[in-house]
């Protein structure tokens, strides 16, 4: 997964785990795209400490994922409803038997989806 992706899907799930200060930096790193020395002038600290802290969060963030695997349970979801999905719209055209093949393909995903949350 790209990095700028991972941290944002990472902060969407527990960024208010962080406390204001953070919060602030992590938002101006990752999502205003500011670099390190505009974020030091506008807080008043220096850029190794805006750099420290936003290794800082990475590192907390990714803590609360590994305990809790929220943005792992989302990925798997999203791509299970993708895949029911797709096996909907080409099920149009089945036999009967391919049909109940299909319906028996949606019917294990929609259980997994269940069952992990």
């Amino acid at each position: 997964m790209d990095k700028i992706v991972e941290q944002g899907l990472l902060y969407d799930f527990y960024g208010e785990l962080l406390t204001d200060h953070q919060k602030q930096i992590y938002e101006d790193a990752v999502y205003n795209d500011m670099s390190l020395t505009e974020i030091a002038e506008q807080q008043g600290i220096s850029r190794q400490g805006v750099h420290d802290l936003i290794k800082r969060c990475d590192k907390i963030l990714r803590s609360y994922e590994e305990k809790l695997h929220l943005v792992e349970k989302f990925t798997d979801a999203k791509k299970k409803m993708k895949e029911i999905d797709e096996l909907a719209k080409a099920s149009e055209s089945l036999t009967d038997k391919e049909l109940r093949e299909q319906i028996l393909k949606i019917q294990n995903l929609a259980g997994d989806l269940i069952q992990s949350f």
